[in-house]
């Protein structure tokens, strides 16, 4: 029997307690690892506040606020994540007709702050990535993350299986869980054999100890290289390499994030012509392909079109590999199919291909 101060909110589909609400819920992305893992860690402090054996009906506005509580000191982004944890569980319990006004009402999102020295120097990142005195290890990742843009994550989950070294490229599953290709430059297509060392299964990324066979921390089996025993390379350990390395090149001394080489990334494609849709499928899943055959002009100054007749006249193709673009770009010059003069300016013309080049 709930106690008397309590009103319990029954409706068509009955009573449902906030243990089953959440199982529910996060069975929903069982297929997206990234977001039930963060999903998962709001709602298990809003089970503990509240109890699992509480109807969804009896969880108000206090525990949601109790649960928001823990990170009250935290930076905005982090508020803003597991704020959003909240309000997609009352969302998905107000659907359900569990409940019938949100919880999370009260709580509003942080205004985060905006930074503009995020993007890093092309000619710090470059000394730092052929600095000999770092360990292959890192500087692989830190030129696979660069080549990519692709967020840490992405990368320090990739297996050996994964790697299509013959067209530079891997294998990975992207933030909303879509299969997608990540394509790195030539410094890193170097550097990776070294790294690899003829292994031939396991994580790409090893730690430099071997994972504990039991325990809390002992791994699962696929994060384990199976020969040596190491396990996977963790975000922590890299971020915290990473940050004592760039320390030296960076002249506030501070050092740089992993998440700052993905932006630095952006920001160098940006400043070399590269188009707001091309950045874009660069970052982004679901930029949707053209239909076979459409042709697309790009928005490059019209400058840089060779001034030659002979050469306008002649289809010279080149493929351009850009960091983690689904449908690889093939930018070529020649004239216009359709023109009313007899000559004319060549004009960029960039065709959309889903076939690895």
């Amino acid at each position: 029997m709930p106690e008397p101060n309590k009103v319990l909110l029954r409706t068509g589909h009955g009573a449902v307690s906030l243990g089953d609400a959440v199982a529910k819920f996060l069975d929903r992305y069982r297929d997206e690892q990234g977001t039930w893992v963060t999903y998962a860690e709001t709602l298990t402090h809003l089970l503990a506040a509240a109890g699992d054996t509480a109807f969804v009906a009896e969880v108000g506005p206090q525990a949601y606020a109790v649960v928001m509580s823990r990170w009250d000191d935290r930076a905005p982004a982090t508020w803003n994540k597991h704020l959003t944890a909240l309000r997609s569980f009352a969302a998905y319990t107000i659907r359900q007709e569990w409940i019938t006004a949100d919880p999370a009402r009260h709580l509003e999102r942080r205004k985060i702050t905006q930074r503009g020295d995020k993007a890093v120097p092309l000619a710090r990142l470059e000394a730092l990535f052929t600095d000999d005195q770092h360990a292959l290890r890192e500087r692989v990742l830190w030129r696979l993350l660069y080549d990519t843009a692709a967020r840490t994550e992405e990368i320090l989950t990739l297996d050996i299986g994964d790697l299509d070294t013959e067209f530079r490229r891997a294998r990975t599953r992207s933030k909303g869980g879509d299969t997608e290709y990540l394509h790195w430059a030539t410094a890193t297509a170097r550097l990776l054999p070294r790294l690899l060392a003829g292994r031939t299964a396991g994580p790409v990324f090893l730690a430099d100890r071997r994972s504990p066979a039991s325990g809390k921390r002992a791994r699962a089996l696929t994060d384990i290289d199976p020969v040596s025993g190491r396990g996977r390379l963790s975000y922590p350990r890299a971020e915290y390499l990473f940050k004592q390395a760039s320390a030296l090149h960076d002249p506030h001394g501070a050092g740089w994030t992993l998440h700052q080489l993905r932006h630095s990334a952006l920001r160098h494609l940006a400043a070399s012509g590269r188009s707001a849709p091309e950045l874009q499928a660069t970052t982004s899943g679901s930029a949707k392909r053209p239909p076979p055959g459409s042709l697309r002009t790009t928005t490059r100054s019209p400058a840089a079109a060779p001034t030659d007749p002979v050469a306008t006249d002649q289809f010279r193709s080149s493929v351009i590999v850009q960091p983690r673009l689904r449908p690889i770009l093939v930018s070529c010059w020649r004239r216009p199919a359709i023109r009313s003069r007899a000559s004319g300016p060549a004009i960029p013309i960039v065709m959309r291909s889903s076939v690895a080049w």
